[in-house]
C-alpha cells in the first residue's frame, strides 16, 4: 500500500487560536453564554430571589421587633404589605464617592414619626452583585442621621459624630464626608424647619447599625441612649457566581423598571404563590392577566388627600382621589394631567356656562416623565392668578373669610401636582401659611432657591411620598426665578 508524501507547499498550519475553532462554533459559543446569562436573570429567577431575600427580612423584623421601612423603590419588593410601616427615599447617589450630600428635596422626616412610635426602625434596601450593601445605607443614611442629630440635639452632650460601616467605608472616605457635615447642617438650618415639633418626635439621637445576610446580629441593649436605625441589606452575594445553575440573583429588585413588565410589588405579594409556580413562558400572559384583573387588596392604607401644613388651604392628591373626595369638597382644583376628569375648565370654556361651585384649572401635561415636567413648565405661570381669583371669590368686606380649600392633583399625586402647589406656596402663601391678597401675584424678585427649598420642605414634611422630579423642580425654578 502506497502513501503520498507530505507536500509542504499545499500545507496550511494554524496561525491563531481562532483558526483552531470554526468561526460558526465560536459564534454559537458566544450566543450560548449570552443565553445562559439572560436565562439566569429571567423574571422568574428575579421573583424567586426576591422571595428568598424577603424571608431574611422578616426574620430580622421578628428578631428585633422593629417596624420595616422600605427604601424606595427597591425596598418595597422585599416587604409583605402587612409588615410595611412606611417608605423612605434615601438616594444612593448622595452616597457616591465624591458626591456625598444631604438632600433638601427628600428630608425623610416621616421616618422620625415611625421611630417615635417604636423606638427605632429597620430600613430595607438591596444592591447588585459586587457590593455588600448599597451606598444609600452605608453613607446616605449615616449622613442624614448625623445632620438630624446635630440639628435637634446640638446642645446635647451626647456623641453626635458620624458613624459609617468600617468594612465598607474607608477611613479616608469617612474623613472626607465628615469634613462636609458642617455645610450639610447649614443647608438644613436654612430650610427653617419646625425644630420644636421634630424634637417632640424623638428624644435621643439616631444611630445607624448595619446588617447584611453575612453579618452577625448585633445586640441592641448597648444602644439604650440612641434610637437604632437598622440599615438592612436584603440580598447576599451568590454562593456560586460562576455556576450557571445557581439562579439566585443578588439585588434582584434593582432597576425593576427594566424587567418588571408592568408588575408592581403589590401585585407580587397579592399573587405571590401563583407567580412563583409559573414557568418563564407562562409568565408574560399571567402578568398581563393580573394587571387587567380588578384588584382585591387595598392599594393605599392612608388618605390620599394631604393638607400641606402650616397652610389651611393647599392640598395635594392623586386624581383618583376625586372619586372619594369629589368636586364639591373643594373651592378650587388644579389638574396636572393629559385630560381633566372634570371636563372643560372654566378658564378655557368657549361658551358661557353656569358658574360651578368649584373653580377648576387644567394644566395639560403628558403622563409622567420628563415630557410631563417640561409641559408643566409652560403652564405654571397660570397658577398664581388662578389662586388669586379663588381668594377674590371668597372676599367679604365685613369679616375675614375662611381660607379656601385648593386641591392640586396629578396622576400620582407626588410629582407634577407637588410642583404646581410649590409655585402657589412660594407666591401666594405668607410665612404663617395664610393665603393672602397681598401675596398673590407678588414681585418675584424676593424668591430665591433657599426660599423655594423652604416651601418644598413644607410639602415633604406633610406628604412623605411627595417626590417632585429634578425636571419638575427645574420647571418651578424657571417660573419663580427665571
Amino acid at each position: 500500500m502506497s502513501h503520498e508524501k507530505y507536500n509542504d507547499k499545499n500545507a496550511s498550519l494554524p496561525t491563531s487560536t481562532s483558526s483552531l475553532v470554526f468561526p460558526t462554533a465560536s459564534l454559537n459559543l458566544s450566543k450560548s453564554l449570552s443565553s445562559i446569562s439572560r436565562s439566569s436573570h429571567s423574571v422568574i429567577n428575579r421573583l424567586a430571589s426576591i422571595d428568598c431575600d424577603s424571608v431574611f427580612v422578616r426574620k430580622i423584623a421578628h428578631h428585633y421587633k422593629l417596624p420595616l421601612i422600605a427604601n424606595e423603590r427597591c425596598g418595597t419588593w422585599y416587604i409583605p404589605p402587612e409588615l410595611k410601616a412606611g417608605s423612605a427615599y434615601f438616594k444612593s447617589t448622595d452616597g457616591h464617592q465624591g458626591q456625598w450630600g444631604f438632600s433638601s428635596r427628600r428630608l425623610n422626616l416621616q421616618v422620625l414619626d415611625i421611630v417615635r412610635k417604636n423606638g427605632g426602625c429597620i430600613l430595607v434596601d438591596s444592591t447588585r452583585r459586587g457590593k455588600s450593601m448599597p451606598d444609600a445605607l452605608s453613607k446616605t443614611v449615616p449622613i442624614w442621621c448625623t445632620v438630624m442629630n446635630r440639628l435637634l440635639f446640638e446642645h446635647n452632650s451626647e456623641d453626635l459624630g458620624l458613624y459609617t460601616p468600617e468594612d465598607v467605608v474607608s477611613p479616608s472616605e469617612h474623613a472626607q464626608i465628615d469634613a462636609r457635615l458642617d455645610r450639610f447642617l447649614d443647608e438644613a438650618k436654612r430650610l427653617q424647619l419646625d425644630l420644636s415639633a421634630l424634637r417632640r418626635k424623638i428624644s435621643k439621637p439616631l444611630r445607624p447599625i448595619w446588617i447584611t445576610p453575612e453579618t452577625f446580629l448585633p445586640d441592641l441593649s448597648s444602644q439604650a441612649s440612641h434610637h437604632p436605625i437598622i440599615c438592612l441589606t436584603a440580598s447576599r452575594p451568590p454562593s456560586n457566581p460562576d455556576d450557571p445553575s445557581d439562579t439566585y440573583i443578588q439585588g434582584a429588585a434593582e432597576d425593576s423598571e427594566f424587567w418588571f413588565r408592568g408588575l408592581a410589588p403589590s401585585h407580587f405579594w397579592e399573587h405571590r404563590k401563583t407567580l412563583l409556580l409559573a414557568t418563564e413562558d407562562e409568565l408574560p400572559h399571567l402578568i398581563q392577566s393580573l394587571l387587567n384583573a380588578p384588584r382585591t387588596s387595598p392599594t393605599c392604607l392612608l388618605s390620599p388627600v394631604i393638607l400641606i401644613k402650616p397652610t389651611e388651604s393647599i392640598y395635594i392628591a392623586p386624581i383618583d382621589s376625586l372619586s372619594i373626595w369629589p368636586e364639591g369638597n373643594w373651592d378650587a382644583i388644579v389638574i396636572c394631567a393629559p385630560t381633566s376628569p372634570l371636563g372643560e375648565c372654566e378658564e378655557n370654556a368657549k361658551t358661557p356656562t353656569k358658574k360651578p361651585r368649584t373653580k377648576t384649572l387644567h394644566l395639560p401635561c403628558p403622563k409622567g416623565g420628563k415630557l410631563g415636567s417640561r409641559a408643566l413648565r409652560s403652564h405654571l405661570h397660570r397658577v398664581p392668578p388662578f389662586v388669586e381669583s379663588v381668594l377674590q371669590d371668597q372676599h367679604s368686606p365685613q369679616k375675614e373669610p375662611p381660607q379656601p380649600k385648593i386641591l392640586f392633583a396629578c396622576l400620582t399625586g407626588t410629582d407634577l401636582a407637588a410642583g404646581a402647589a410649590l409655585v402657589a406656596l412660594c407666591l401666594c402663601i405668607d410665612e404663617d401659611g395664610k393665603l393672602s391678597n397681598n401675596m398673590a401675584g407678588k414681585e418675584q424678585t424676593g424668591i430665591t432657591k433657599t426660599s423655594v427649598r423652604q416651601r418644598l420642605a413644607w410639602i415633604t414634611q406633610s406628604k412623605s411620598d411627595a417626590n417632585p422630579s429634578r425636571e419638575t423642580l427645574k420647571a418651578v425654578n424657571s417660573c419663580l426665578i427665571g
